[in-house]
């Protein structure tokens, strides 16, 4: 089977993308500042992104690359994808609906209230989110925006691997959070083999795990702490063979692991290198994967060496736009 997107059809995706999106910076760090041995980690911090994630990508690409019914735009969503639909409808003057579960956090339902939409919370988990929200469709005519099964959701989120393309050259591995499949699908369909590609998922929802264990999406469970961002019931049918071409592996993580893992690495971007506590992992690639794909909000990566001197630098950006939002950003 050819895969769903091709990485001309990313190419322009970005094209059309990128006066309304941020060219978010890299940081270079070493595993020892993890208490790990020590080996070069490259960032790629997409919580600096509008809205606060990475799916501000798929949001626009949708929003710009579709047509939007008079009836406006509706998605569902554990809360990432609700606020990157309600950002990009704000600033392109378009009505949105987001339906979100009640185990959305505060601070993502506050964010999506505050960029103007219409927001309905209800439902135990995402998957009842979805489903009030294709009610919706079918009652209003609203152009549904699917946060992972959406050719243009994948060709947004791949733009991140044509960025780093640029700003870590050097890549062998590539580690991505998994909930839905849009990030990992639109990143290894940019790469397509060329850098190894690991999938990063909570224990508690081990969607691409189930996926590649039965042959086909199926439905897996959808609990761990990361259920309001990582936790749909399957990943979608359109970045599956995406997987099975060019995911190298999946590897789950706890959500002990998870906790930890969050904090040293707040611990360590924003007041400096420390010896990281409680860390149940001790191999390189996949304790990276846990120390920052935590929330689904940007690419962790391993390399051999530096970015190009001309990419951007995590020093150049305000200080409130990543440390001091750190209690929002959980």
């Amino acid at each position: 089977m050819s895969d769903p997107i091709e990485r001309a059809q990313i190419e322009a995706t970005h094209a059309v993308i990128r006066r309304h999106v941020r060219l978010t910076p890299v940081a270079e760090v070493s595993g020892a500042d993890f208490g790990l041995p020590p080996f070069p980690l490259t960032l790629k911090l997409e919580l600096l992104q509008h809205s606060g994630s990475f799916k501000a990508r798929g949001a626009f690409a949708n929003l710009l690359m579709r047509s939007v019914l008079p009836a406006g735009v509706v998605a569902a969503s554990g809360g990432n994808h609700g606020a990157a639909v309600a950002y990009a409808a704000m600033r392109l003057g378009v009505t949105a609906k987001i339906f979100v579960p009640i185990v959305s956090s505060p601070a993502k339902i506050q964010r999506i209230r505050e960029y103007g939409a219409d927001l309905v919370v209800g439902g135990e988990r995402y998957a009842d989110a979805l489903a009030a929200s294709e009610a919706w469709v079918r009652q209003s005519g609203a152009l549904p925006v699917h946060a992972f099964n959406q050719v243009e959701t994948l060709l947004g989120q791949g733009t991140i691997g044509l960025e780093l393309a640029t700003q870590a050259p050097a890549l062998d591995t590539l580690l991505v959070a998994v909930g839905g499949g849009g990030l990992i699908g639109g990143i290894a369909a940019w790469y397509r083999g060329k850098v190894k590609i690991i999938g990063v998922e909570p224990r508690g929802a081990p969607t691409l795990t189930a996926a590649r264990q039965a042959g086909r999406p199926v439905d897996a469970e959808t609990g761990s702490i990361a259920a309001d961002s990582l936790a749909p019931r399957r990943v979608g049918e359109l970045m599956f063979p995406i997987a099975q071409a060019h995911v190298h592996d999946v590897v789950l993580v706890s959500d002990a692991a998870i906790r930890s893992a969050q904090e040293a690495l707040w611990s360590s971007l924003c007041a400096g290198p420390r010896r990281a506590r409680g860390h149940p992992h001790q191999r390189g690639q996949h304790h990276g994967g846990q120390l920052w794909l935590r929330e689904g909000r940007s690419a962790t990566s391993r390399g051999r060496g530096p970015p190009p001197r001309s990419a951007p630098s995590v020093r150049s950006l305000p200080r409130r736009s990543g440390c001091e939002s750190r209690r929002s950003a959980r």
